[in-house]
This record gives structure tokens, sequence and C-alpha cells, in this order.
């Protein structure tokens, strides 16, 4: 489905607007692009089943985001066994000769998954301490009212906390967003567009729900690598958890071990 997904030009053309700019109407896709809605909405469709593309709605209006996850699969299969070093640096070489023209967008990201499950469960799933200690590796703390801080603590006793930030709203079990950024740093240290945000929206439909998580304001290349690798594997415990009662049998986040390292050997130094 993937392959077929992307073999349209157009259907190319549409993945490299939103790779661009996440999160577009469809009016916006089908301006520059001289093309009809009715073209355009089923050219969409096609990328939404193949999972290249989630939307969201925010009021009357349907947001459009690229989720490179699955492209991100084929590189892993078909190509980074064989040709990693070469092509990391070959596409460090190209962003910096990009970022010389022009200076992009801070990122954006977003990604679904589909649980077996009722809201209830999957809101207290993310707040609970004990819950997020089993499947996250780390315990979210707070009273989860909007204008509380939270923070994102090691469960190894050292009380350390990797991520913290305030809820900005919270509408149990429908929504939660807050700010997700290292711990104590100053306005002055952060980047001058503030800290990144995180939004949880958690939609019944019949026996199961739809879990979106946007990620928001990212600094960097560097910070949506890092939380492309994250998500998808905290999500996948996530699931594992509420479908099975127990976790994966290995954290899926190993597979990225030196992204986290690099974390937490940064709060570790903070902390100290």
């Amino acid at each position: 489905m993937v392959f077929k997904a992307l073999a349209d030009p157009t259907r190319r053309a549409l993945l490299d607007r939103l790779r661009e700019r996440n999160g577009q109407t469809l009016g916006e896709l089908c301006e520059p692009l001289d093309m009809a809605r009715q073209s355009a909405t089923q050219h969409l469709g096609l990328l939404e089943a193949a999972n290249l593309v989630t939307t969201i709605r925010r009021g009357r209006e349907k947001l459009h985001y690229l989720n490179p996850v699955p492209l991100w699969d084929i590189a892993e299969r078909w190509i980074e066994k064989f040709e990693r070093p070469r092509l990391r640096a070959l596409s460090a070489i190209r962003r910096r000769a990009e970022e010389e023209d022009i200076m992009a967008e801070r990122p954006d990201y977003v990604y679904v998954t589909y649980i077996e499950s009722t809201p209830e469960r999957v809101w207290d799933a993310l707040t609970d301490a004990d819950l997020t200690a089993k499947y996250w590796g780390h315990s979210n703390v707070s009273d989860w009212q909007a204008g509380s801080p939270w923070e994102h603590r090691r469960v190894d006793g050292s009380g350390i906390a990797d991520v913290a930030g305030t809820v900005l709203e919270s509408v149990p079990p429908r929504r939660l967003a807050m700010t997700f950024d290292a711990p104590g740093a100053a306005p002055s240290q952060g980047p001058p567009q503030g800290p990144s945000r995180v939004t949880f929206e958690i939609e019944p439909y019949h026996e199961i729900v739809r879990l979106t998580v946007t990620h928001e304001n990212l600094a960097d290349e560097s910070a949506l690598e890092a939380i492309s690798a994250g998500w998808p594997a905290v999500f996948a415990n996530l699931k594992s958890l509420l479908e099975t009662g127990h976790v994966l049998p290995r954290a899926p986040w190993e597979m990225h071990a030196e992204l986290r390292a690099e974390q937490m050997a940064r709060n570790d130094g903070s902390a100290r």
C-alpha cells in the first residue's frame, strides 16, 4: 500500500507540501498545485489509507499531517542496514546547505495509534504515575489541572526528571496538552519560540480508541529525529499494556538507545 501510494507523482507532491509545512488544510494543499479539491481529496484518501498522512480536526478545519513512520520502516528495512553512515553524512551536508538559503520553520510531529480500550483507561494510562512507570520507564507526576506543573521522573529512585513542563489543558478523558521541556530550563536558556508542546487527543470509536499525539514547536531536526523514534516506541508499549495486560518483552526504545542515553546524560549533569 505504501509503495502504491508513493508511485503517483501527484501524491508525492502532496507529501512534499506537508514536508515543507505540516498541518495544512485541503484548500492550502490544493492552491499551489492547481488541483481540484475533489482530486486532492481522492489522493489524500489513498495517502491516509497507507498511513502516510493523518488528519486532526481543529474546530471546523481539518488539518493534514505527514506521518513519517511508514517511510522510516522502509528505510530501516531496505536502506539503513547497509548505507546508514554514508546516507546520514550526505543528509547532514544537504540540510546544512539548505539552511544557508532559508530559515526553516520549527518542525511538528503527529503520531496516531488505535487501541482496543476505553477513553477512561487511556487517560489513566497517560496520567497515572504507576501506569506510566510500567510502559514508559518514567512516572508522569502531576495533579493534571490546567496551570499545574508536571514531571517525567525516572523510576530508579533518583527522583531525576528528564522532562518537565506545565499542564496547558486538561479535559478528561478526551484531551491533554502540556509544555515539554528540559527540567529547570530558564526562559533565557531555551529557544526564543519557547518550549515544545505535546497534545494528546483521545477519540472513542465503538470498542476502540484513536489516540493522537501532536508534538509542536520542536527546536530543530535533531529533536524531530529523537521524538520520531520515541513516540512510536512509547505508544507500542502502552497499546500492549492496555490490550494484553503486559508490556512488550523488550522496551522498544532500546532500539534507539543512543538517543535516550544522550538525553539522560544531559539531565544527569544538570541534576548535580
